[in-house]
């Protein structure tokens, strides 16, 4: 438990009053993150995360602009402990504090930065341990999207090839716009604009084919400030809107649990574990395999190799013991 009533250690900062959180806040989203050219959604996922934080630091009666090392140690046993968020979520959650006092010190409003050198709890589950469909599985999945003989199921089996097939995330199929598709000879190809980073994805043909005749049939698509969206949703209030993540979820969780697929860990996320281990298997091409996912730092894809060598290459497979 948090001791409320500890002695403070003096604070090494340098406070202009003048300038408010929110006014510093402001500044940070517009000019320090993603170098000035994040996404709404990153900057959406930015103001949440400090807020968390402000609101944190107000109830324990402390100034966000003040807060030392101890209290963000305190902050960080609150979400371990008692929000039992993973270990994985709260290194996020620490790396935009980090990044958001770093601007405090460019700006000239503080002289350190409280959550440097913090590292997140280790997390216990081994990096191999996350969920994705077998070959099988995922054959599965796909059947259970239909025949493609309506709009809404070609739709649905592009987006299930591509996250299971192509490795795409939900929110990079939710910007996806048909402004980004490109026709390279007979090749077609996507521009994905990614977590961190935009990349270019060269699409099956079969995939490419069933876009094509959903593109053709649907209804024409509301164009929004990001542009004219490749998937958009049905019915009464959202139709031909972009299409959300959240419908994206429910439309993936729906055909896992047709397919009787749905267990935990097994959501629309598993499907680019799923691209990621099957096209590692049949190419054993890691650098292809990095590209195609858009991974910065190739031991974030060495994980998906690790499984399937590690499967194939068995120790155990090689003792001559029958039983």
């Amino acid at each position: 438990m948090i001791d409320d009533q500890r002695e403070k250690a003096p604070l090494p900062v340098l406070i202009e009053e003048t300038h408010s959180i929110e006014e510093v806040f402001a500044k940070f989203l517009r000019r320090d993150v993603a170098n000035g050219d994040a996404s709404e959604d990153t900057l959406r996922g930015y103001r949440v995360q400090v807020q968390q934080w402000v609101l944190w630091c107000k109830e324990m009666g402390l100034s966000p602009m003040q807060a030392t090392v101890d209290d963000v140690i305190d902050y960080r046993q609150v979400l371990l402990h008692t929000k039992k968020y993973k270990p994985t979520t709260i290194a996020h959650k620490l790396t935009i504090l980090r990044q958001f006092y770093a601007a405090l010190i460019a700006h000239g409003l503080r002289i350190d930065n409280p959550v440097a050198g913090l590292r997140a709890p280790r997390a216990k589950r081994s990096q191999e341990d996350f969920k994705y469909l077998s070959e099988v599985d995922f054959t599965l999945l796909v059947r259970a999207a239909g025949k493609e003989k309506s709009v809404h199921q070609l739709r649905d089996r592009v987006l299930v090839t591509l996250m299971g097939l192509q490795g795409l995330r939900t929110i990079e199929c939710e910007r996806a716009n048909v402004e980004d598709l490109r026709l390279n000879g007979e090749v077609y190809s996507l521009l994905v604009r990614g977590k961190n980073h935009d990349r270019v994805l060269y699409l099956r043909q079969d995939v490419a084919a069933t876009l094509n005749r959903y593109l053709a049939l649907r209804e024409n698509a509301i164009i929004d400030q990001d542009g004219t969206p490749l998937f958009t949703a049905r019915g009464n209030r959202a139709g031909n809107r972009r299409l959300t993540r959240r419908g994206i979820r429910f439309i993936i969780d729906g055909y896992l649990k047709k397919a009787d697929l749905k267990k935990p860990g097994i959501s629309d996320h598993a499907l680019r574990h799923t691209a990621a281990t099957l096209a590692y298997k049949y190419t054993q091409d890691l650098r292809g395999v990095q590209e195609m996912l858009g991974h910065a730092d190739p031991k974030t894809t060495a994980r998906y190799a690790h499984v399937i060598d590690r499967m194939r290459n068995n120790p155990a497979n090689a003792i001559p013991i029958e039983w």
